[in-house]
Parts: structure tokens; sequence; C-alpha cells
């Protein structure tokens, strides 16, 4: 329970931040198109940071850790992705690229943080 309300606290603030710029913009009339792409941003944003307290579970392996983290993102970011409509997704190919992109950016991003981390925690 403890970690389901520290994700909570963790990302209402991007979510509120972003959703507010998102109704912000619609309330200028500005583009559907930059109002979704705003909020869904803030969706991603707020699921990653969400999502981070997996790395708190002192109990998981750095693997077990991860993988988790992975199957939450391919559930929830990969989705946002796709319907974003940032990327082409008309055949199977353009969502497996879209999947790729997803893949590469989440590994770089992992690997960066494992090691940004393992050297403030030494």
């Amino acid at each position: 329970m403890r970690y389901i309300l520290s994700a909570i606290i963790r990302g209402i603030i991007p979510f509120v931040i972003m959703s507010s710029l998102a109704g912000i913009m619609k309330l200028q009339r500005l583009e559907d198109y930059q109002v979704k792409s705003t909020f869904l941003t803030g969706l991603i944003v707020t699921i990653v940071v969400a999502a981070s307290v997996i790395y708190e579970v002192e109990s998981c392996s750095l693997i077990k850790q991860s993988i988790i983290h992975f199957l939450i993102m391919l559930i929830t970011v990969y989705p946002c992705l796709v319907w974003s409509n940032w990327f082409p997704h008309t055949t199977i190919f353009d969502l497996l690229k879209i999947f790729g992109l997803f893949l590469l950016v989440g590994i770089v991003l992992w690997i960066v943080s494992y090691i940004v981390f393992d050297k403030i925690l030494k």
C-alpha cells in the first residue's frame, strides 16, 4: 500500500500540471493536435514517474524490478505512443517501428540511469 500511495503522489504533480496546460491550450482554441500531444506527454511522464517506485522495492532484484517496470511501460506508454499520432501506424511494420523506438529509448534511459545512480550511490 505504501508503494501505491507513493506512486500516486509522484504521479499527481506532472498529471495536474500537464492536464492544466492542455486545458488552457484548449480554452485558447489551439489546435487539437497540440492539446492532445500536451496531454499525452503529461500522461507518459505521469506513468514513468509513478512507476519509478518499483525501484524502491528492496525485496525484488534489479532484474525483477526492471522487468516489472518494462511491462508497465509496455501496457501504458506504448499504447500512448501509438494513439498519439506522432508516428504513422497504418501497418504492422509501423507498429513494430514504434515498438523498436520504444525499446531503444527504454534501453538507453535504463543504462544511463543505472550508470548515474550507481555512481551516486557509491
